[in-house]
């Protein structure tokens, strides 16, 4: 009762963990590795640990009766490895949960290498073969959105259909010591938990000049690895071919492409943030949030872009607090490729025609870290009923998990994009309720209490009785 995980994530580590605690054995694969003495990497990562986060280190909002805290509060109710390694790795982040990214890797490390059932290879797979004699029963790959050029051809070989592909961001981080706090001030928007977040006001002069200085920013060159592909049929209609944005991650300079205030209720928003020294809400707000508990580093929420590394030193310089900032890290932009779920995925997160493989993660088709990690724990919990000569009993579409693989296998495939949890993807009210109640919150808590109602049930019937959990 082998499984095979490729991938060493989030959604991999999830599954595999996941599996392992059902009673399968594991081979978890990693392609970053140390060989005679020199690192291999993708483009994107700077390590080879487990889990590493490559972007933000949130994992959204934890405030009740939104959209992620009911995907994290079901994830909680089923055990979830990761997220319990998330809760334990937090730093204050307001009503988000933020965790430390070096401590979350390490722990992360810590409960793969206690667990006898998973084998730990460092290698890359190029190639994925159906179940033989003795060997895993099931694969599932979770090779997030760097998936090397084999076996994103070989994922095309078995599955017929092309991948999309779109580009995602990474934000900078600052060294704490070089923020000038005389020109900052602490606060959570609308005072929603603790005031965690660095706020750097600007007053409307102060906004044009970043804002022209950004819209004249040289971008960074296009390395080979980040041009960006379409397969057929998932090219334009208009032919063009270029970068292929997520909304839900756009550059900043990007943003600023779509006209002046875009930024000001983007990333930028200064509502709710009102400056305690002045008793009034600026102009706009850059906010910056810590990257680990000894808050000697801070990200700039956000401010993903793909500029040349002087010209982001010289135009984030501009911010109010930042003048003399240190950059531990400077803001980048990496390939994400997926597969086009909903023409070939089942509910169960299978390949249709070749159910022995599953996917999870982002190149499943969702988008965010508790995503990853909410599809890792499902097919982690799906795999082990399949080796076990079980069938998997899918997450109801009433729940956040359901919702969540419900928009992915069954949205319109000529338009697919990757998608963040929301209340859009949960199953709403009956049109009776809505009626009745007018007030969004109140119905956001109605329906919370439905899917955790929904997770509850689904979880005693198809996995708890018969796990270790």
């Amino acid at each position: 009762m082998r499984i095979r995980v490729i991938g060493g994530g989030l959604a991999g580590p999830e599954a595999a963990l996941t599996a392992a605690r059902l009673g399968c054995g594991v081979d978890l694969y990693e392609m970053r590795r140390v060989v005679d003495g020199k690192t291999h990497l993708t483009p994107a990562h700077q390590t080879i640990e487990f889990g590493e986060l490559v972007c933000s280190n949130s994992l959204k909002s934890e405030s009740p009766h939104t959209a992620p805290w009911l995907l994290k509060q079901e994830m909680r109710r089923g055990a979830s490895a990761l997220l319990r390694l998330a809760d334990a790795s937090a730093v204050p982040a307001g009503h988000a949960l933020a965790v430390d990214r070096v401590e979350f890797s390490r722990r992360i490390a810590e409960a793969i290498a206690g667990e006898p059932a998973i084998r730990v290879i460092r290698e890359e797979v190029k190639r994925l073969e159906p179940p033989r004699a003795g060997g895993p029963a099931v694969t599932i790959v979770a090779t997030g959105p760097l998936t090397s050029d084999e076996l994103s051809a070989e994922i095309q070989r078995i599955t017929g259909a092309g991948h999309l592909a779109f580009y995602d961001s990474i934000s900078p981080i600052v060294d704490a010591e070089s923020i000038d706090m005389d020109r900052v001030y602490f606060a959570a928007r609308w005072d929603k938990g603790t005031a965690d977040y660095i706020n750097c006001p600007m007053n409307g002069e102060e906004y044009d000049r970043f804002l022209d200085a950004l819209l004249a920013a040289d971008p960074a060159e296009s390395k080979e690895w980040e041009q960006l592909d379409y397969f057929p049929p998932h090219a334009p209609a208009s032919g063009a071919w270029g970068p292929r944005y997520f909304e839900g991650c756009l550059p900043i300079e990007v943003l600023a492409r779509r006209g002046r205030d875009t930024l000001r209720f983007g990333p930028m928003k200064p509502v709710g943030l009102r400056d305690p020294r002045t008793g009034k809400t600026p102009w706009a707000v850059v906010q910056l949030r810590k990257e680990n508990l000894r808050a000697d580093s801070y990200n700039l929420v956000g401010f993903q872009n793909h500029l040349k590394w002087g010209e982001q030193a010289r135009v984030l310089r501009l911010i109010p607090g930042l003048e003399n900032a240190k950059f531990l890290r400077y803001g980048q932009i990496h390939r994400n490729t997926y597969i086009c779920a909903p023409a070939l995925l089942d509910e169960t997160l299978r390949l249709k025609q070749e159910p022995w493989l599953m996917f999870a993660g982002q190149i499943s088709g969702v988008e965010g870290y508790t995503e990853s990690i909410a599809t890792g724990m499902l097919a982690g919990i799906y795999a082990a009923a399949i080796a076990q000569g079980e069938t998997p009993l899918a997450a109801p579409r009433a729940t956040a998990l359901g919702s969540l693989v419900h928009y992915i296998t069954k949205a319109d495939p000529k338009d697919f994009q990757p998608a963040n949890i929301t209340f859009d993807l949960i199953e709403p009210l009956e049109e009776e309720v809505r009626r009745k109640i007018r007030d969004k919150k109140e119905r956001h808590r109605i329906q919370c209490e439905r899917s955790l109602a929904a997770f509850d049930e689904w979880w005693a019937r198809g996995v708890k009785a018969a796990s270790s959990f």
